[in-house]
């Protein structure tokens, strides 16, 4: 596969006809000068060391060096192929809680920033000190739905965070336990990977199912950590932008609260760590748990680099430049007596 790297240098190579328009306009104006003085045969035998083909040489090798060097510019490559590597690393897969109540202050301020917004960002930054390890995205509500396979594909993994809200899962409440349990299902199937969970959530379990499920998971091998976002104060559910909260069958404005106590029973049964979302060190802190966790082989395809093929038209443009220099506009010494063009009458 032939590329280039700076594909919009090649816009130069319209210098090439340019310059060659103007050496041919000053050529014929050269022509036209010199008929002013007589006959061009005749003012030509005054002038027995001038060649009428060495500028058209010398124009020909200089624009063919000009052709290498923008060629150059444009940085051409060639070869590409897919690889499969082993690093050293383990897969990690994000639980992410979209459930409405996500959309509520994620601090004592209500008009503070939304759980999941914070949310967001702290998955962000995870994602950024991952290095060789593999992660995947999982939403939740009253359902849990796989919104990034495990992959080690960052960008995308960033890109997907983007596009949450919590219009992904109709079904409204908290059930963590079967994001839990997705969690477990959406991993590779290489046993000596290690592998673990991670779920951001304000604790609000509906269904009741999710510390028996992170025992399970422990069983397994998997350390289920629990982000807690949120405050323990409440916020009220905000419905639209123009400041209306969500309010119960009274009229009265529903407040949600983080369990913070639930969280940590979660973590607990899992055999992982519970962080507040709200605490500065928890990206650092998890990150820490997950180095800590012992790395295994796992594969990567990767595609190798481009190899650089300007070098080539670098010595080829020297040549032409070369050669240029020891190309003389007057004629070859022994050639002066030949026409090329008719034969010498006897």
């Amino acid at each position: 596969m032939f590329s280039f790297g700076n594909p919009n240098a090649l816009y130069l190579l319209i210098l090439i006809p340019i310059i060659l328009g103007i050496f041919i306009i000053a050529r014929r104006r050269r022509i036209a000068g010199l008929k002013k003085f007589g006959n061009p045969d005749v003012v030509a035998g005054l002038m027995p060391d001038v060649s009428p083909y060495k500028p058209w040489i010398k124009i020909t090798l200089q624009l063919l060096a000009l052709l290498m060097i923008i060629i150059v510019i444009a940085r051409p490559r060639a070869g590409s192929k897919e690889q499969t590597v082993k690093v050293r690393g383990i897969e990690v897969m994000v639980a992410l809680d979209v459930s409405n109540s996500m959309l509520a202050s994620s601090t004592d301020d209500v008009k503070g920033v939304s759980r999941l917004q914070r949310s967001k960002l702290l998955l962000e930054k995870l994602i950024d000190k991952l290095g060789d390890d593999k992660v995947g995205l999982i939403v939740f509500a009253g359902n849990a739905y796989t919104q990034l396979p495990i992959t080690s594909d960052f960008i995308s993994a960033k890109m997907f965070l983007n596009t949450i809200s919590t219009d992904m899962v109709s079904t409204q409440g908290t059930a963590i336990g079967e994001a839990i349990k997705l969690s477990l299902n959406s991993f590779t199937p290489n046993e000596k990977t290690q592998k673990t969970i991670i779920v951001i959530t304000d604790g609000e379990d509906h269904q009741g199912d999710a510390i028996e499920c992170a025992k399970a998971a422990k069983e397994k091998g998997v350390y289920v950590n629990v982000i807690g976002i949120g405050s323990g104060k409440g916020a009220p559910i905000p419905l639209n932008a123009n400041g209306a909260f969500l309010k119960d069958d009274n009229g009265q404005v529903v407040t949600t609260y983080l369990n913070e106590k639930m969280a940590k029973e979660i973590a607990q049964a899992g055999g992982g760590i519970y962080l507040s979302g709200n605490d500065p060190t928890a990206v650092s802190q998890i990150d820490e748990q997950l180095k800590a966790i012992a790395k295994a082989d796992i594969e990567r395809i990767v595609y190798s680099k481009h190899d650089e093929q300007f070098p080539v038209f670098a010595w080829l443009a020297l040549v032409f430049l070369i050669i240029d220099i020891f190309v003389l506009d007057r004629k070859i010494s022994w050639l002066k007596n030949i026409n090329f063009f008719s034969k010498n009458e006897k």
